[in-house]
């Protein structure tokens, strides 16, 4: 995960949730196939993948595949609170290859930055409780004093969350395979270098440290820099705001509009494209994917934009 460039929006007051608006624009239609292939040693190894796209109110899987080069059952199973789906199979030693392919309609919810705020920890929803609490990569009661200096005094709404993308941003350069699967949001803040899942982690503590409830997504996305390299798994940060999960990307190399979501959880422990038990070897991920024209023919290519983005269904108390 340390290698994945992939894996692993400044100043607004906020107002009542009852003002916050929805604009209406085309859905973004994305088509993506992921191939991994791996060497298992004897006896066998068992495997949990986060690969496939959620199914959430925003995102809609219009059509996907999964072949596997083992005779192995399939066993799917969703999350029902984060729709997270996993997949989780039981391998022979020998070669495995694992192909998923899917075509994905985003129909972003958006709301205006100015219209979220912050809500009390005594109000929110059940399900968004363990979100505020430290976790193991990312270590927001050690970073209390830093993000009450830095951020404490900043309006509480969505600006607030912003100046926190923007300072890790700024204070964090990525660099590609400078950590590992060890490395914490303290370790990134003192090394100062980091791939996506670093980045991540680091903003995700910093905003739990003044009591804002975030978690760690995982996914794909389209747009990314080229010179970052081939398309690779991408870790990002959602943030409850109002009464959604709204997406943020502290590494600033991805395009939010362009992300899939695959998987979030507390921290990169919850949300691993892949985990092993047993013995094996893995080639890296052969991904690709490509914007294609929507049901209505029109061909939306994902851009930055000054509104906040979502693809999570309000919460209802």
């Amino acid at each position: 995960m340390g290698s994945m460039r992939g894996l692993l929006p400044h100043g607004f007051c906020a107002l009542p949730l009852a003002t916050a608006t929805h604009r209406k624009h085309p859905l973004v239609r994305l088509q993506f196939s992921i191939e991994l292939d791996y060497e298992i040693e004897p006896p066998g190894c068992d495997f949990i993948f986060s690969i496939h796209a959620a199914q959430t109110r925003h995102q809609t899987v219009v059509g996907e595949s999964l072949s596997i080069s083992q005779n192995l059952p399939p066993n799917l199973y969703t999350d029902p609170v984060t729709h997270t789906r996993f997949l989780r199979l039981k391998a022979f030693s020998g070669p495995l290859r694992v192909r998923y392919q899917a075509t994905v309609d985003i129909d972003h919810y958006t709301a205006q930055p100015k219209q979220l705020g912050e809500v009390a920890v005594a109000n929110l929803p059940g399900p968004v409780l363990p979100y505020i609490y430290p976790s193991r990569y990312c270590q927001s009661d050690r970073l209390h004093r830093l993000a009450v200096k830095e951020f404490g005094h900043l309006w509480q709404g969505y600006s607030r969350v912003q100046a926190i993308r923007d300072w890790v941003l700024n204070r964090v350069t990525f660099r590609s395979n400078s950590s590992t699967g060890n490395t914490s949001a303290v370790d990134t803040l003192v090394e100062e270098v980091g791939v996506c899942r670093d980045f991540a982690h680091l903003m995700i503590a910093l905003c739990r440290a003044v009591n804002i409830p975030a978690r760690f997504a995982t996914g794909i996305d389209f747009g990314a820099d080229p010179v970052l390299g081939p398309t690779d798994f991408h870790a990002y940060v959602e943030v409850y705001l109002g009464d959604r999960w709204y997406m943020f990307d502290p590494s600033g190399v991805a395009i939010p509009m362009g992300f899939v979501r695959f998987g979030t959880g507390r921290d990169a422990a919850d949300s691993a494209f892949a985990t092993m038990f047993g013995g094996v070897v893995g080639a890296a991920p052969v991904i690709n994917i490509q914007a294609i024209p929507n049901g209505q023919g029109v061909l939306v290519l994902p851009q930055h934009v000054p509104y906040a983005l979502s693809t999570d269904g309000q919460f209802e108390q």
